[in-house]
């Protein structure tokens, strides 16, 4: 007499969050009769892939885009699949992936904008030379909300013009661009 049993995930890693470049292994045991099939697929916004046809999913030097959702899936055919899913953040450094010099003429608004990817999100700074910019100072203001940052000038002057540096950092590091205001 044979029982059969339905698929269970009985043990599985818990979301982890780890750095762009480390190794991870991510454990999904499961129990059956008969013994289950274990998968695990990326659940990314490319498509589904399926990265792992076993218990262990290595993954060597993992990069941004292999972060998000892992599926791990038990199958025996005696019952529904048992599925979990486990989270994979991944944290990089901030790369800065727009920054356009930008023109505006004496006594009009002008707007520099900045941005950077980051995980975690990027803590953005403005200097013009060697100074830093600071809000409300001088008639600009600084907003950063997400990837962004701008800085506003209200009322642009001849002494506005040249070049801006902005800089994003994060715990992993930081980057710079310079942007130039002109007339």
């Amino acid at each position: 007499l044979c029982l059969a049993v339905p698929p269970q995930i009985v043990n599985i890693s818990s979301d982890i969050t780890v750095n762009e470049g480390s190794s991870v292994t991510l454990m999904c045991l499961a129990f059956g009769r008969p013994e289950p099939t274990v998968t695990w697929r990326h659940l990314s916004g490319k498509g589904q892939g399926f990265v792992s046809e076993d218990e262990y999913l290595e993954i060597t030097g993992i990069t941004r885009e292999q972060s998000g959702e892992y599926e791990c899936s038990a199958v025996n055919d005696v019952a529904v699949p048992d599925v979990r899913k486990v989270k994979v953040t991944v944290n990089y450094p901030p790369y800065i992936s727009n920054a356009k010099n930008t023109g505006a003429s004496v006594g009009q608004k002008g707007i520099l904008q900045c941005e950077a990817s980051a995980v975690p999100v990027a803590e953005f700074q403005w200097f013009k030379e060697d100074t830093r910019l600071a809000n409300g100072l001088e008639g600009v203001r600084i907003e950063s909300k997400g990837r962004l940052s701008t800085l506003t000038f209200f009322n642009v002057s001849e002494k506005d013009y040249g070049n801006y540096t902005c800089v994003a950092t994060n715990k992993l590091g930081n980057t710079n661009a310079s942007i130039i205001l002109y007339g």
